[in-house]
């Protein structure tokens, strides 16, 4: 095997940290990322940068200047597919230490970096009844763009909810999926503040949730981890084809009581009017309804398995260009935990990989679908769908480099980029590293 020859892009004394997904630019001439050196301290963070992969050089794109401990907070940068234009969590501009950075305290922002780096909330947000139809009362996190840019995936918190149901046992904050829809721009009802304020895009939330499923049933008390389903949705089989669907991890309740992880998807009707004529705003005691056929299914039963759900490190669900497979870990019989493949039909659930250790971080899928990549005590490999053969592609480091997470996959090629932490005058910072795998794999 030919030597890789790793490139480290970031050096300075900071953190570097890559969103898990949508990284690059439609170009793959730059990675966006934010400056967090610790996963969980986006409400610590105040910037979001760029660096030139072939220059190095680290642009500053968006600054707060009134962060704090508390807040206001940013991070978590995705990459449209084709302009240059970026998403990001950002907490409310009045975040304080009453009123810190939180679940349910934070919303979409959109830069556009060909017109200044203009900002615009993607996310209308309203938490003053009456609400406003297209708008979300609390907060809203991990982004994805759908392939042709027009649909912005997200996981949600409701502060509504979340404040009703410290009141009113009969109410309660369940995490959910929705979607953004570009372009539809949603003006609310009452006055604009630090709390309440216009977006450009139209949401939808896309999964029913309730507190207390029903053990044995297809009901789930969470939705998460979502992702889009093939560059133009997936092939039913009747033969038509569903053009956008959504794909998630979703908690059910096993017959014997247990919560079990499991595969789901919400397939979405392409009549933008239907979708957002047929929801309402919700009140303090439900949340904003489901379009009209959202069809919400569960494609996984893995309740009798000996390790039973999708289990391993945090992931996110990813699915082939084709949309025909969705990708997840899960363990195998020795509980080793592999990567697992499903149609979003449903049916036979398909070992990818059949390796003698646990992957251990987030895997990412090549853009044309034909490798995953994923780490496991620092090392990372590659695996072709094909076959499931699996390479080692780059050892683990022998200097006191750590904590490889966030790989990405170029959008065109062979090019992965990651996070590791590497020592800098007594500290540890995350890092982005490049390695081009073109010479391997072609």
């Amino acid at each position: 095997m030919n030597k890789l020859q790793e490139i480290q892009l970031t050096s300075d004394a900071k953190g570097h940290f890559l969103n898990q997904r949508q990284a690059f630019s439609p170009d793959d001439k730059s990675l966006v990322f934010d400056n967090r050196n610790d996963e969980t301290k986006i409400g610590e963070n105040a910037s979001v940068q760029l660096v030139d992969v072939k220059t190095k050089e680290i642009k500053t794109i968006y600054n707060l200047g009134n962060q704090t401990v508390f807040g206001p907070g940013v991070g978590a940068v995705s990459f449209h597919p084709l302009k240059n234009e970026v998403v990001f969590i950002h907490a409310l501009m009045n975040a304080s230490k009453e009123n810190p950075y939180g679940f349910t305290r934070r919303f979409a922002m959109q830069l556009d970096l060909d017109n200044a780096n203009t900002e615009e909330p993607m996310e209308a947000r309203d938490v003053s009844p009456p609400f406003t139809k297209g708008a979300l009362r609390g907060g809203s996190h991990a982004y994805s763009y759908s392939a042709d840019g027009q649909c912005i995936s997200f996981t949600y918190n409701d502060e509504i909810l979340a404040i009703e149901s410290q009141v009113n046992p009969a109410v309660h904050d369940l995490r959910t999926v929705g979607a953004f829809l570009k372009g539809e721009q949603v003006l609310i009802d009452g006055k604009n503040d630090e709390e309440n304020f216009d977006g450009n895009s139209f949401a939808i939330l896309l999964a029913e949730v309730t507190a207390m499923p029903e053990p044995g049933s297809d009901q789930i008390s969470k939705a998460y981890e979502e992702g889009w389903v093939g560059n133009n949705g997936y092939l039913k089989t009747d033969g038509t084809r569903q053009k956008v669907a959504l794909a998630y991890l979703a908690d059910v309740i096993s017959d014997s009581g247990e919560k079990v992880t499991e595969v789901f998807i919400s397939d979405v009707p392409d009549d933008l009017p239907s979708l957002m004529n047929s929801v309402t705003s919700g009140d303090r005691s439900k949340l904003p309804a489901i379009p009209e056929g959202v069809v919400q299914r569960r494609l996984t039963f893995t309740t009798a398995n000996k390790f039973p759900g999708v289990q391993g490190p945090r992931q996110w669900m990813r699915s082939s260009p084709d949309g025909a497979s969705l990708y997840f870990y899960q363990k195998d019989q020795e509980g080793i935990v592999q990567i697992y493949a499903v149609s979003p039909n449903g049916g036979e659930i398909r070992a990818i990989t059949q390796n003698s250790f646990s992957a251990d971080i987030t895997f990412d899928l090549s853009a044309d679908g034909k490798y995953l990549v994923y780490g496991s005590k620092e090392a990372i490999y590659v695996t072709s769908v094909l076959d499931g053969e699996t390479r080692l592609v780059l050892p683990a480091p022998s200097n006191s480099s750590t904590s490889l997470s966030n790989i990405n996959w170029s959008n065109s090629g062979y090019t992965i980029a990651y996070n590791r932490k590497v020592s800098l005058d007594g500290e540890a910072f995350y890092q982005i590293f490049v390695l081009t795998l073109n010479n391997l794999l072609n």
